[in-house]
């Protein structure tokens, strides 16, 4: 209903609201952090770009979780799972089309709909990263992560062995999605408090 670049525009729109208001919401300023999980981990990922490019408000930390970053398709992830599981290479395919339209896949895509194709990932807040590792994102979110260390970014990543596309939504209580959650909650507990 509302393609790229509205999603990642209203993003920014709100961070930017919450920062010029942070005071009467009783947040600290210089603790703003992003979040987001799938499509959502791509739109955090990619208001964080905008924030850094348009050099406001300044972020703290970010956290991606199960982020949807690279409309590609070049990974082995990205193609491993068809017809199988909650988010396969099929929805992705729909999720990436229903943003960028014919777009999807070609040159004129920009960083912040698709975060992996940004060239600079310096500059960016300290990032928090998790995948499963039958997963879809799964390969796009190691890349992102390697590439966000060589840039000098702080980076937290956690790769949760059996973990498929939002596991630890769909199957809550489960060991694996308790300790993902707590794990998260615990960088998140920690980046605001420091």
């Amino acid at each position: 209903e509302h393609p790229d670049p509205a999603p990642v525009e209203d993003c920014y729109a709100g961070l930017v609201w919450t920062a010029k208001h942070a005071a009467e919401l009783g947040i600290n300023p210089e603790r703003l952090l992003i979040a987001g999980g799938s499509a959502g981990g791509g739109l955090a990922a990619g208001t964080a770009l905008l924030a850094r490019d348009r050099a406001f408000p300044r972020l703290s930390h970010q956290v991606l979780v199960c982020p949807m970053l690279d409309d590609r398709f070049e990974t082995h992830s990205s193609r491993m799972l068809d017809g199988e599981g909650i988010w396969d290479r099929n929805s992705n395919l729909y999720g990436w089309t229903a943003l960028l339209g014919d777009r999807r896949g070609g040159p004129d895509v920009s960083p912040y709909a698709a975060p992996a194709r940004a060239e600079d990932l310096s500059g960016l807040p300290r990032t928090y990263l998790d995948t499963g590792s039958a997963e879809v994102f799964r390969d796009e979110v190691l890349i992102y992560a390697r590439r966000l260390s060589e840039a000098g970014v702080s980076v937290d990543l956690h790769m949760w062995g059996g973990g498929f596309h939002a596991f630890d939504g769909m199957a809550a209580h489960a060991a694996l999605s308790r300790a993902s959650a707590a794990t998260r909650e615990e960088f998140i507990r920690r980046a605001l408090e420091e």
